[in-house]
């Protein structure tokens, strides 16, 4: 069984912020691949399903974001699953928004939830690093994490959301590369059109 965590904080109002972004792919990998309805369990919301073969349980933890490793540890715990199949899903001050890289073990990057995560669990865990940007100045960043979205973020953001959901099974599978490469040909801006050095009449 793989465990796939979204990480973000409980309550309506969260819901779009920027600390949210792991909530909102999880939700979307719910949806899109037919889980099962969320449940009230450790500490937080839980659904099963099956992704590409394989036993998939989906848990948004529900402590707030700075314990989000008492949440995961006793899922993992109950179903006695190692670390190495353990998948979080957040967001990351040091990519500018519509980056999402793949990353297992290092540091929390000022990430509170991962913070969380490693002093419960130890580092080697994967994590899916979706972009959110930096406000530039570190007494800054609490601010712009628990805002939302601004309408142009929105946009790019939610295409994210989607490549996720689609492409979750490489990124389960181990195919980290090429769930990066699919997200980023599908989020990309389009290509300005080439002049074709022919003149109007």
């Amino acid at each position: 069984m793989i465990l796939l965590v979204g990480l973000g904080n409980p309550g309506k109002g969260y819901e779009g912020n920027r600390h949210n972004f792991g909530y909102m792919a999880v939700d979307e990998i719910i949806r899109r691949h037919s889980f099962t309805p969320e449940r009230i369990r450790f500490q937080g919301l839980t659904a099963e399903g099956t992704i590409g073969g394989t036993k998939v349980l989906a848990l948004k933890p529900t402590t707030y974001m700075n314990e989000s490793g008492r949440s995961v540890s006793e899922a993992m715990r109950f179903y006695k699953i190692p670390l190495e199949n353990v998948v979080i899903l957040h967001d990351e001050l040091d990519l500018p928004v519509g980056k999402v890289r793949i990353k297992t073990g290092g540091g929390h990057g000022g990430n509170n939830g991962v913070r969380s995560l490693i002093a419960h669990l130890g580092a080697d865990f994967k994590r899916a690093r979706m972009g959110v940007g930096h406000p530039g100045e570190k007494h800054l960043v609490s601010g712009h994490v628990l805002k939302d979205f601004s309408k142009a973020e929105r946009v790019l953001a939610n295409k994210i959301v989607d490549s996720v959901g689609k492409h979750i099974d490489l990124l389960l599978a181990g195919n980290d590369a090429n769930f990066m490469n699919k997200i980023a040909l599908e989020t990309a801006p389009p290509r300005p059109k080439k002049d074709d050095g022919k003149e109007g009449n």
